[in-house]
Formats: C-alpha cells, structure tokens, sequence
C-alpha cells in the first residue's frame, strides 16, 4: 500500500474533528429510531457515514499557447506569419471534489467531472491517509465514475446504497462532501422534488433536488438517507453566484447502481436501449386519446432492431408505466430504462385501444449495425484524410445523436490533412457527393473517387446543411 507522506492541512478535517471531539462514552446518543429522535441530533448518522466519504483531489497536466508581441494582428499583416511556432507552456490545474467508497476493497464512485481528463488523482480518506487512484470506468453521458485504490487486502468502511425509487419530497437528507476544500462538511435538508431536469448535458434527466446546501467541492459526495444508505451522488447546483441557493441536484442512487452493475465487469458502461420515442402526453391530447389524466408517452417512432419492438410496442401506443411505476415524460421513461441492467425484463405499461396491456420487454443494449467499419481515407479528393464511419444506434449514442441518426459520420480528421483544411469536423455527418447520397463508408469513398476532379460536398453539422465545391 503506497501512502503519500504529506500532511494534509489541519483545516481539512475541521468539520470531521468538530464530530468527533467528544468520546461516544462522554454523550448518550444513539442512531435516531423515531422522527422525534431524529430533530433531536444527526451525530450518530454522521458518524457512521463520514468514514466511508472521501476527498479527491486531481492534477491535470494543460497545454496553453503564449501571446506575444507577434501575435498582434499589426505585425502579423506588416511583417507575415513568419515568427516561428507559437510559444506553448505547460500548467498544472488542480481541482477537488468528494467520493462516496461502495466497495470494502477500494471501490470509490464519484462524478465523471470531478476526475474526467486528470493525470492524477489522489484519494483521502477521514483518517488522513492518501492513495493513488486510478479509474475503472468513466461514464460522460451519466456524469459517474468508478475509483479504485489499493488498500492491501484491508476492508474499508462503506455506504450501502439505497433503492432511490423509494424516495419521496419532504423525506429529511444530509449531504456530506468537501466543500470550496475547507474540509469534511456536512449539510442538512430534504428532497425537494425528483424527476429533475436540472438543464445539464447528460443523460441523467431525472435528479433529485434537494436543499441540502452543495456547493463546489460536494460534486461526488453522498446525500444520504435518515437510515444511512445513499440516497445519490451530489452531482450539480442551481446558482448564478457559484455558492448554494437552495437547489442541488444528485443522480439518483438507482442509476449509480446500474453503472456499478454494467461497468465494473468489463471497464465499459453498456446500458439497456428502449428503442422507441414519442411526445408527452398534455391535457389536449390526453382527451383526444381518452385517457383520464395528462402523462405518460406517445410513441411516434420505434426501430425495428429494439427491445421496444421486439416486445410488440406500436406506434400510437402510449407508454404509461414501467414495472408499475408512472411515466410522465420522455425523460423519465428514457431514465428508467437506462437506470436498468442489461439482460434484465421490465414491464411495459401500455395504454392501447382504450385499454392498458402489459408487455414484457428484455432489456438489450443498441445494436452497432451496421457495423461502424471506420476507414481513413487518402487521396486525391477533398475528403482526403478523414476516418469515416456507418452510423448504427450504438454508435450515435456514443457521439451523442438520436440513435436514430443514420448515415456517415465523420469521426476524425488528421492534422495537416486536405480535408481539415477544408473545415472537415469530427462529427459532421457526409449526406452527398455530387449527386450520389452517402449512406455507406464504402459508398462515400466510391463516390469521391469516380467524381474525378469536381466535388460537391453536402454535410450536415448540428441543426445546419453546409455545402463547398472543390476542382481541381
């Protein structure tokens, strides 16, 4: 076991000292049995869980390019662009957040922002001791990350997390983490409402807000139940000023479990895929359809090659309930299926007809067919340098379109090539060349090669249609 032999600064464990200044034989207290006894102290509960909250700290090695005289636009037009390469220097940013140890043998969940892209991360636990960690899965779309330190075959204290579809608003939290870095902190409050959008770039649309205070630091950190268990991982904040308004957001503990369940195995998040999509249900359509409230999902589009499909979802079928309990938009129908495990059954409830059918859907990953078939192409043509790839609804999904999505995908452009000096970008989607629509990688590079020396390219980048000619 490696231990780093710095010391901490004393500040650190402020909070975890202020806990534990008084021996448990000097205070009668026990773990809250009642409401009332809760009101009374949250010691006992603190207690118990702090030693199982770490403090993470990473270092994250940045390139940045140095201004100079020469780089003002006077010299570069009077005098060229010919003063060598940019002047480049290297800087080091450090950053904190908080971690919550779900496994005896070292096993530390965390968000994905806290650690994504460091070159080092070092983990602290309560009683100061410091270990290297590395990642064993990191997961952008959910924000979530699996740590592992080595701790030599010694069992660490851990938090059990708790079937958050069982929490509801008004339920009592605290959230514990490190925040602004002065230390062990703990906060009190209570769920102020689930099912959140809390407007983050994500997968994770369905948070539970809390007005626990979180701030900067507590990013990773547990918001845990009256009886002990995670509740979820403190994961953003609702603030114009940076400092805690009363609204914090935490990804549900259910969606941290299934990471834990698809990605520990294999290093990679593989989660099940509905294969369907549709709109809310408002009141005016909620009357047209019959039905006697607004909520649920009507589905407008399902891929033939899908759980939804093979388990005999149709389009105007309205989703209502998933293993009996209530859908109300896309959002919180995508979540529970994505907070499920791979190779699993759920239960579909469909309102159909006037009538509301069951079905039983197995729980399958996106399909990646077609196969991706990723191919750099040379020559001479336009396009010359690109690695293109067939969209499949795997692979949409791990570049962040609609699964959906089909065609070819631009997924990297080379240095220096032809086509980056054409403005080609990572995830421009090819739709034409010439006259001939792309729809395979094969077919892009036929269609460049028999255009001999004029080409109209049509792509298609975000919500816009661009299009340039090249001749040679």
């Amino acid at each position: 076991m490696t231990v780093k032999s710095r010391k901490l600064l004393p500040v650190f464990f402020v909070g975890l000292l202020m806990i534990a200044a008084q021996p448990a034989a000097a205070r009668d207290v026990a773990v809250p049995e009642s409401q009332t006894q809760i009101m009374l102290s949250f010691a006992p509960l603190v207690k118990k869980a702090v030693p199982a909250v770490v403090n993470i700290f990473t270092r994250t090695r940045i390139t940045q390019t140095r201004s100079s005289l020469f780089d003002d636009p006077f010299f570069q037009r009077f005098f060229g662009g010919n003063f060598g390469p940019p002047r480049q220097r290297q800087k080091i940013q450090n950053s904190l957040g908080s971690g919550v140890i779900v496994d005896a043998k070292g096993i530390i969940v965390t968000n994905y922002h806290v650690v994504g892209g460091a070159d080092e991360i070092t983990v602290a636990l309560s009683d100061r001791r410091e270990f290297d960690a590395r990642v064993l899965v990191a997961d952008e779309r959910t924000d979530l990350a699996i740590l592992k330190i080595d701790v030599d075959g010694e069992n660490l204290p851990v938090l059990e997390l708790a079937d958050s579809d069982l929490l509801e608003i008004g339920d009592l939290v605290i959230a514990i983490g490190n925040p602004f870095g002065v230390g062990q902190t703990v906060t009190s409050g209570i769920i102020s409402a689930l099912d959140r959008n809390a407007g983050v770039s994500n997968e994770i649309q369905s948070f539970i807000q809390t007005d626990a205070a979180i701030n900067p630091g507590n990013s990773g950190g547990a918001l845990l139940t009256m009886d002990g268990k995670v509740a979820g991982i403190n994961s953003a904040i609702f603030s114009k000023s940076g400092g805690s308004l009363g609204i914090g957001f935490a990804i549900p503990a259910n969606m941290v479990k299934a990471v834990l369940a698809n990605g520990l195995a294999t290093g990679k998040v593989v989660r099940p895929w509905l294969g369907a999509s549709g709109q809310e249900i408002t009141v005016d359509v909620a009357e047209g359809l019959g039905l006697e409230k607004p909520g649920g999902v009507l589905i407008s589009r399902i891929h033939p090659d899908s759980a939804a499909y093979n388990a005999g979802l149709k389009v105007g079928d309205v989703i209502v309930s998933i293993d009996g309990r209530e859908v109300l938009s896309p959002e919180t129908l995508s979540f529970r299926v994505a907070s499920s495990v791979v190779g699993s059954t759920a239960t579909l409830g469909v309102y159909r007809g006037g009538e509301q059918v069951d079905l039983e859907m197995n729980l399958t990953p996106a399909p990646e067919n077609p196969p991706r078939a990723l191919e750099t192409l040379t020559g001479r043509h336009p396009l010359s340098g690109v690695t293109l790839g067939n969209l499949s609804p795997a692979y949409a999904l791990e570049l962040g379109f609609s699964a959906f999505t089909e065609g070819v995908v631009v997924d990297e452009v080379a240095q220096g090539s032809v086509a980056e000096r054409y403005g080609l970008l990572p995830r421009d989607i090819l739709l034409q060349v010439n006259e001939t629509k792309v729809s395979t990688v094969a077919g892009a590079r036929t269609a460049l090669e028999e255009a001999r020396g004029s080409w109209h390219i049509t792509i298609r980048r975000g919500g816009r249609t661009l299009a340039f000619k090249v001749n040679s």
